[in-house]
């Protein structure tokens, strides 16, 4: 039980080094940091105008569609590179698996181009 207890000290002293690190850091920039906001710290951020409604309004569900498109492609990539980099080894089946998984996201793709979600007015 030692042995295996053992183990996991190399794990735990990473994580009290980080824990220790992350404590120091915050509490040195809150220490050096300047705590008197400003008038235009506080102004209203990037818009560069006051709200002028409630922020819970609807957004056009192409917005969403964009957003989840980005996503499904960034995963995709992720994906490809572990399959790249192991394709030797996996053979025939798991170059086939990635087919079939690039094939249904190309018909998804094609199918959200040709019903116009990805046309912005």
């Amino acid at each position: 039980m030692q042995a295996l207890l053992a183990e996991y000290l190399p794990i735990l002293v990473f994580m009290a080094i980080a824990g220790g690190m992350a404590a120091v850091f915050v509490g040195a920039s809150w220490f050096a940091g300047h705590q008197k906001p400003d008038p235009e710290k506080l102004s209203p951020y990037e818009c560069g105008f006051d709200t002028f409604s409630d922020s819970r309004h609807e957004f056009d569900v192409r917005f969403y569609l964009v957003a989840i498109l980005f996503i499904i492609f960034d995963i995709e990539v992720a994906f490809l590179f572990p399959w790249a980099v192991s394709l030797g080894e996996i053979g025939w089946l798991g170059f086939w698996s990635m087919m079939a998984f690039l094939g249904v996201l190309t018909v998804g793709f094609l199918y959200e181009w040709k019903k116009g979600a990805l046309e912005w007015e």
